[in-house]
């Protein structure tokens, strides 16, 4: 029987992936992808011969016929209460399907063939049954807590991932992302964008004690407003309420009462959907709902804001992708919806997430050839696939070096080439709006600066 962890350092590690939705809405990522766009609704592809089967033996998950892979991560004991690895692994499944009707690659079929559930404390231990197993050619990973991914990264594993553990993620050329790992200490003018975009004149912040990560998010905040303050019409940061137990169990009425009387009317939440909730109704209590608006960095989640009837309208959302609400355009978010209907699963954050991470592994071994392996792959991906945008549903990331966070005063190393944001706004009938131009869904500035800039709206293909 594996060793119990003790409570306070479960609650500290799932909050990392809390505190980090932040810092993925910023989408930063970078440079030149060297497979071409091919197909009217945005599909990657590449000038290799992908229909070219070549005899492969002796790689784990390879047969004539597939290529298997197996997944990891958190359906239960998820304290969150929402879908997790299940609607991962929707996204991947969908993705799979879609490029298996094209024929699949190589001669084969890409098959998500294993799905363990890490019940949120177990992720090493089932990792490490992955491996021992070998059977798997490559791993996809939701989880909350991510003990195992360097396990599967030093044995060699392509592994593909929800990335909002960025301890866990540097350093790691075999762990790739639905994003590029964050620098959550940086100053963002993402966060300032929304607060303009929200109307703030007075900014508040919102973090959990129990994790670094959401402490330092809530408090970045104030670095973040009073940096960009005169380009977003001057508002004054007023506190960082950032020792909050996770969860509200005792409520947030104090802190609601101070905010009421330095009269806030923006309030940047580094919390979960759930704790957003408990803010929210916090605040139609008290009478000022109406005139303090959230902005949300995990909450985008159309069935819970629409289950909530008004409470979150005029609110703001952070998205990590191009949202559902955008033009798919020639991206492939138009893939994505045929074949997650085709499929009969809703479309959702996870599945998307999962959707971009099986796009990563596909291109993968479109860059590796036909006479691939698992270090083949990894190789390939980190040297060619240095604009990957996933058919245009995320800001091109450089996977040759954005494996590692870029710091406050050096950007050029791991930093983006386009520094990006995408919104929605919280609309009547709790409807979620795009923020800009449907078309152009991301306000984007260069990555080489943190100097303000009037943000560009920009599509990716």
């Amino acid at each position: 029987m594996p060793t119990r962890r003790p409570r306070s350092r479960l609650r500290h590690a799932l909050l990392i992936a809390v505190a980090l939705a932040t810092v993925l809405t910023a989408c930063s990522n970078s440079s030149d992808k060297k497979t071409t766009a091919t197909g009217s609704s945005g599909s990657t592809g590449s000038n290799a011969n992908t229909t070219q089967s070549v005899a492969i033996s002796g790689v784990p998950g390879v047969t004539d016929t597939e290529i298997r892979y197996s997944s990891l991560g958190t359906n239960s004991n998820n304290p969150l209460g929402t879908c997790v690895l299940q609607c991962f692994d929707d996204g991947v499944k969908a993705y799979f399907d879609f490029r298996n009707s094209q024929g699949g690659i190589y001669g084969r079929h890409l098959v998500l063939s294993k799905e363990v559930d890490d019940a949120l404390a177990n992720n090493q231990a089932k990792a490490l049954e992955i491996i021992s197993a070998n059977d798997t050619f490559g791993t996809f990973s939701a989880a909350q807590i991510a003990s195992g991914w360097g396990d599967l990264a030093n044995n060699g594993i392509p592994t593909y991932v929800w990335a909002i553990n960025p301890a866990d993620t540097t350093g790691h050329p075999e762990i790739f992302g639905n994003a590029p790992t964050q620098c959550i200490q940086c100053t963002s003018r993402a966060a300032a964008l929304e607060v303009r975009t929200a109307g703030g004149h007075k900014v508040a912040s919102l973090g959990y004690s129990v994790s670094e990560n959401s402490k330092q998010c809530a408090d970045e905040a104030k670095n973040s407003i009073e940096q960009y303050a005169p380009n977003i019409g001057n508002p004054t940061f007023v506190q960082a309420f950032d020792n909050l137990d996770f969860g509200l169990p005792n409520g947030i009425g104090p802190e609601v009462t101070q905010m009421k009387q330095a009269g806030v009317d923006v309030v940047i939440g580094c919390l979960d959907l759930n704790g957003m909730k408990t803010v929210a109704q916090e605040l139609q209590r008290q009478g000022v709902r109406q005139s303090i608006k959230l902005i949300h960095t995990n909450t985008y989640d159309q069935k819970f804001v629409q289950d909530a009837g008004d409470l979150f309208v005029g609110d703001v959302i952070g998205v990590g992708f191009r949202p559902f609400e955008a033009d798919p355009g020639t991206s492939q978010l138009k893939d994505f919806r045929e074949w997650m209907a085709k499929d009969g699963k809703p479309e959702t954050e996870m599945a998307m997430n999962g959707w971009i991470n099986a796009d990563l592994a596909y291109e993968g071994l479109v860059a590796a050839g036909p006479n691939f392996d698992r270090a083949k792959v990894i190789a390939a991906s980190n040297q060619q696939l240095t604009n990957f945008t996933a058919g245009g549903l995320v800001p091109p990331i450089d996977w040759s070096r954005q494996h590692d966070a870029p710091t406050q005063a050096d950007l050029a190393t791991h930093g983006p080439k386009q520094d990006c944001l995408a919104a929605v706004t919280v609309g009547p009938g709790a409807k979620f709006q795009i923020v800009g131009d449907p078309t152009k869904p991301w306000q984007c500035w260069p990555g080489t600066t943190r100097d303000w800039s009037e943000p560009v709206p920009t599509n990716f293909n």
